[in-house]
């Protein structure tokens, strides 16, 4: 009779523990079509955006048609490899896929996204300090992807960058003044009279008084720390310049006069710009086209007024939806 039960027992706790895999089962089927169809949609999404992107540029190029851009990513892709899976298939990151850009004499670009989206990465490749896995970069229709040391310094000419932390882009130890001389003696431009007198144009030009130039960075504020850093960028007289996040390590009351001397100089001198920001608000204020970047790609692609007042990606909405503005509220 015991032997009878036990057996019993155990063939129900069987049946039980049978049932629960086939419930666990059914439940891992149900997370797997929900992954796929989650997947799928984003997929689609993408694919769109893509489209959608890809429109707008061929627009862009029609409406420059003889133009020839300053700085032109066809199709550019930049993975790394990681240090995490096996020895022979290390994990990679895909930081930028398949990006196509133009940026045009005068022209300001505003890059937006969320961090790792991609942004710095494609600045990266724009002034030769990344080179693209695959894609071509052109320079005043130049091929330029796989770059020389003479291309480095022509281009170098052309287009200079201003980084997010003017206290680490700043050599701590020169004085102001030799920081604006030295990429004239660099590139060897002008005879020592000139350079001392286009070093006295440039800390008029971003509003510093004479006595800054004898100053070390460390004797200056964040604000006149990075007005200096554009004054260095500007030395060479550049047609471009690439502004990676500058304003985002400036107090928020100093931040607005940074964006008003970027646009002041922008007009003045004919520029174009890259500003680069994960805040869509700062890059409406001061861009011509924006491009919206999610997971490495350009999700959207327009001028801002476009971009603010027809978004067309989910993601672009919840950029808008998300950021506060800083500035003015008639330009949030």
């Amino acid at each position: 009779m015991t032997n009878t039960a036990t057996s019993e027992t155990q063939t129900k706790t069987t049946d039980m523990q049978l049932d629960e895999c086939v419930e666990m089962k059914s439940e891992l089927h149900e997370q797997d079509a929900a992954v796929e169809a989650a997947r799928n949609a984003s997929e689609e999404r993408l694919a769109k955006a893509r489209a959608a992107v890809e429109a707008t540029n061929a627009a862009d190029l029609a409406a420059h048609e003889g133009e020839t851009p300053i700085i032109f990513l066809d199709d550019i892709k930049v993975t790394f490899k990681t240090r995490t899976g096996s020895i022979l298939n290390p994990n990679k990151v895909h930081a930028v896929r398949g990006l196509t850009l133009r940026l045009w004499p005068g022209e300001t670009i505003g890059i937006v996204g969320e961090s790792g989206c991609g942004k710095s990465t494609t600045a990266n490749v724009m002034c030769g300090l990344q080179s693209p896995t695959s894609g071509k970069v052109y320079f005043k229709g130049k091929d330029v992807t796989h770059r020389t040391a003479a291309d480095r310094r022509t281009i170098g000419r052309v287009i200079s960058v201003v980084f997010q932390d003017p206290a680490t882009a700043l050599n701590a130890r020169m004085s102001i003044a030799e920081q604006l001389r030295d990429p004239m003696i660099v590139h060897k431009v002008g005879t020592p009279e000139e350079r001392e007198q286009r070093i006295h144009e440039l800390i008029h030009m971003v509003g510093l008084p004479e006595s800054a130039l004898d100053a070390t960075p460390g004797q200056l504020s964040g604000g006149q720390r990075q007005r200096v850093a554009i004054a260095r960028a500007l030395a060479l007289k550049p047609d471009a310049i690439i502004a990676d996040e500058p304003t985002s390590a400036l107090d928020v009351s100093v931040r607005a006069q940074i964006l008003n001397l970027l646009m002041d100089l922008k007009k003045e001198l004919n520029l174009a710009m890259v500003f680069i920001s994960h805040d869509i608000q700062t890059v409406r204020y001061i861009s011509d086209r924006i491009i919206v970047m999610n997971a490495g790609q350009a999700v959207e692609m327009g001028t801002a007024e476009q971009v603010f007042n027809n978004p067309k990606d989910d993601y672009t909405r919840l950029l808008l939806g998300a950021a506060p503005s800083l500035l003015h509220p008639d330009l949030g």
